[in-house]
């Protein structure tokens, strides 16, 4: 008896990767990689059209694809752009944000805040979509940036030395009302009190020593408003003066070393845990940047990004930097949690060492 052996049929052989194919830029193209915006554009030959790196248009096939350096290259070439990337244009991220900040500068120079709807016609936009660009921008909504920049207008027109009700009006408050409801968060004290620099209002505060240098703690009566570290106690001292030259500052009592041992003890252990009362001065942007912060376990880090998605703003890096930046109250707004995407250890206002220290404390513990 005869066995008849059964062999599977050969695979024929791969064809080998085309020019194109083998191009690093092609890998770009198949990823839609932001990276490679503006490095080059690509021309497909079925089509006659040109696109950026990162057009979510159906991906062409390698044999119709052409490379070119820039748009007028492939535009030389006979093409024409493509409709729906707009790749002779600015990039989307950029358009769109011309159009947030040029509603910004709108919402600025308004003697009373423009409606959404205002805001969103001249951007060429609907309400909602407008809406949504806007906060991812900016952090913030229309409504809640126009209030911002009405609350810093107080601040100026108080400064300048204007009477509180002038200052008011001055903002574009229709009432006054309106304006006190919010008075305390958006100056950190009464109008009088601010407009007098501060004067009238009682923070008391303290310096003491940890394994970082000098420390300043003070709070006011709504709570802890600031934790300075430095080299220099006096430096810290001038620091707090600046910000409240005619604030009624107060050496603090035996309580409130109390309070300021506290602060050390967390510092040099941070296991032990810091649950204060806080005094937070800043806009509603920078609040939210702050709070998220709070949240960050200690002994871990996060990202400038990775911050900027918590607070609904993931396109604000920056601006979530800035808020990070104008934090005061150290360790217990704990901003030295937050690192660069590489992990790279850098920005903190009171010195990458004593970043670097409080981090290692804290993974340690």
């Amino acid at each position: 008896m005869s066995l008849v052996m059964a062999f599977p049929a050969a695979k024929p052989a791969k064809a080998p990767a085309s020019p194109v194919e083998r191009d690093p830029r092609w890998a770009a193209v198949l990823a839609r990689d932001p990276a490679a915006e503006g490095a080059f554009v690509y021309s497909v030959a079925t089509t006659g059209v040109y696109c950026r790196p990162t057009c979510p248009s159906r991906r062409p096939k390698p044999q119709n694809v052409k490379f070119h350096a820039s748009p007028a290259e492939a535009e030389k070439a006979g093409f024409r752009p493509c409709q729906r990337c707009r790749p002779n244009e600015a990039p989307a991220g950029e358009r769109n944000a011309a159009l947030v900040a040029e509603a910004c500068r709108r919402i600025e120079k308004a003697e009373t805040p423009p409606r959404l709807e205002t805001l969103a016609a001249k951007a060429g936009m609907s309400a909602s979509h407008f809406h949504r660009l806007f906060k991812s921008v900016t952090g913030l909504t229309p409504k809640a940036y126009a209030a911002a920049q009405r609350a810093k207008r107080v601040r100026e027109e108080l400064s300048n030395g204007r009477s509180v009700t002038e200052a008011i009006y001055g903002a574009g408050f229709n009432a006054s009302s309106r304006f006190y409801e919010k008075a305390k968060d958006a100056l950190g004290m009464t109008p009088s009190a601010y407009r007098g620099g501060g004067a009238g209002a009682e923070i008391k505060f303290a310096i003491g020593q940890c394994s970082l240098g000098a420390i300043l703690v003070a709070r006011s009566d709504k709570g802890v408003c600031a934790i300075l570290l430095g080299d220099d106690p006096e430096a810290l001292a001038r620091d707090l003066q600046d910000r409240f030259p005619k604030a009624n500052l107060i050496g603090g009592d035996k309580d409130f070393e109390k309070l300021v041992a506290k602060v050390v003890g967390f510092l040099e252990a941070p296991a032990l845990g810091l649950d204060l009362p806080l005094d937070l001065r800043g806009t509603a942007f920078q609040q939210r940047v702050w709070e998220a912060l709070q949240k960050i376990p200690a002994g871990e880090t996060t990202t400038y990004a990775e911050i900027a998605k918590r607070v609904g703003a993931p396109k604000s890096v920056r601006a979530v930097a800035s808020a990070i930046a104008a934090n005061k109250i150290a360790v217990a707004i704990p901003c030295h949690r937050v690192v660069r995407k590489d992990g790279d250890i850098c920005g903190y206002r009171w010195g990458v060492e004593r970043k670097r220290a409080l981090l290692d404390k804290e993974q340690a513990a």
